[in-house]
């Protein structure tokens, strides 16, 4: 009870000096409230990057490796001149690895024709991000339909001229009209629409379906030369559940050395991309971000720091007389320390708790304004608390040890 009297009295003294001295107060919480704001925006800034990003990445598959003639790769020398005069994945080398691999749940092949027009009588729209698959795609690609259905195995094999459009096309050739069952211009070809994806929204990576045209590739092959290296023809691998992508992988390594006649002495001629390469990447970019961000905001913390030990100082000197009146009745040593030490760690966590409802209304407002949604982290709120904690011991401790050590006669005679 003693101890928590003791506390409590602190407090209230605390309390008092603050709210006499209002502009000195203001003046000391900018630098702390700027600090913290600086470290928990760039860590909100950062995870809802992440957080974005991450989300583009997942729609490719954790257990999904894309066999293509570029490597996905960051930072570092990128040997395209080596890359370059690698061949291109081809339909043998989709059913070769189609019939052999044993780990794989899925294989399709994939090529991007490009951005086309695509019309519906008198509407048309334009950058339509036209795509021909495989009819195995839907188990490699995650994507969910919103009307209609994917291609059956028998348009996929015959290549029926039908078609699954993104919501943006359907809505932009189809305005409030059900897409399903109407017939479009594709490529100079007419084509039923038989599904529309399901609206996802913009991405980081630019993999959002909203703008695609899915055609079956056999439909395509009457149109353009679906292994011709200017349509960035690729393979899907999905492996089996509960099997390590690591051993899809170096089977997929084994398949397609085979199925090219490497010998042992030659290097791969492919690239195996998995979502991991991205990931790992991305891990790497945001250790240094998150790094830079925290040292920007430290050294604005210490400078609000410094700012709030000097006012501690001011404080201890306006009020030597009321500490020598205290002490002379009784107050002890830590008391004094405790009322000081007490009142930075409050000016701290005042300035902290201002800093983030600031990022809070930030974050409201971008919500509001683009339809971003902003990770505030809660660890990074704990953070903030504990910084600011220790910015306030750090900041008081010396005027506050300086205060508990007066004498109570000099201090009194001070005024």
């Amino acid at each position: 009870m003693i101890v928590l009297r003791l506390i409590s009295e602190s407090f209230n003294f605390a309390f008092s000096s603050l709210r006499q001295n209002k502009l000195r107060t203001f003046l000391s919480l900018i630098g702390i409230t700027i600090g913290i704001m600086t470290i928990i925006g760039v860590f909100s800034a950062v995870d809802t990057l992440r957080n974005n990003l991450q989300n583009s990445v997942d729609k490719l598959g954790s257990n999904t490796i894309y066999i293509q003639k570029w490597p996905w790769q960051f930072g570092g020398d990128y040997a395209w001149w080596k890359y370059m005069n690698r061949p291109t994945p081809t339909l043998r080398d989709f059913q070769k690895v189609q019939e052999r691999a044993t780990s794989a749940e899925a294989v399709s092949y994939f090529v991007y024709a490009g951005n086309r027009t695509i019309t519906y009588k008198s509407n048309s729209v334009e950058g339509a991000q036209v795509s021909a698959v495989t009819h195995d795609y839907y188990k490699t690609w995650n994507f969910e339909l919103e009307a209609g259905r994917y291609f059956s195995d028998a348009e996929s094999r015959t290549g029926a001229a039908v078609a699954v459009l993104g919501h943006s096309i359907a809505d932009g050739l189809l305005p409030n009209q059900d897409a399903v069952g109407k017939v479009v211009k594709v490529m100079g070809r007419r084509v039923t629409i038989i599904g529309v994806f399901k609206e996802e929204g913009e991405d980081m990576l630019g993999t959002s379906a909203d703008k695609t045209v899915l055609l079956p590739l056999n439909f395509a092959r009457n149109v353009i030369n679906v292994q011709d290296e200017q349509y960035d023809p690729q393979i899907s691998v999905k492996g089996k559940p509960g099997m390590p992508v690591d051993e899809v992988e170096s089977e997929l390594r084994g398949l397609m050395r085979s199925i090219r006649r490497l010998s042992p002495t030659k290097e791969d001629n492919f690239a195996l991309n998995k979502s991991t390469i991205l990931t790992a990447g991305l891990d790497d970019m945001f250790k240094v971000l998150n790094t830079a961000g925290f040292a920007i905001g430290i050294f604005s913390i210490l400078v609000g720091g410094f700012g709030i030990a000097n006012i501690m100082f001011v404080s201890v000197k306006e009020r030597t007389n009321i500490i020598g009146i205290q002490k002379s009745l009784g107050a002890k040593n830590y008391f004094i320390l405790l009322q000081f030490l007490i009142e930075a760690i409050l000016l701290c966590l005042m300035g902290g708790a201002i800093g983030l409802m600031i990022v809070y209304g930030l974050a409201f407002i971008v919500k509001l304004v683009s339809d971003l949604a902003i990770v505030v982290d809660a660890g990074k709120v704990v953070l903030m608390f504990i910084l600011s904690t220790s910015i306030g011991l750090i900041s008081g401790i010396i005027p506050a040890f300086m205060a508990s050590r007066l004498d109570p006669v000099e201090a009194i005679r001070s005024k």
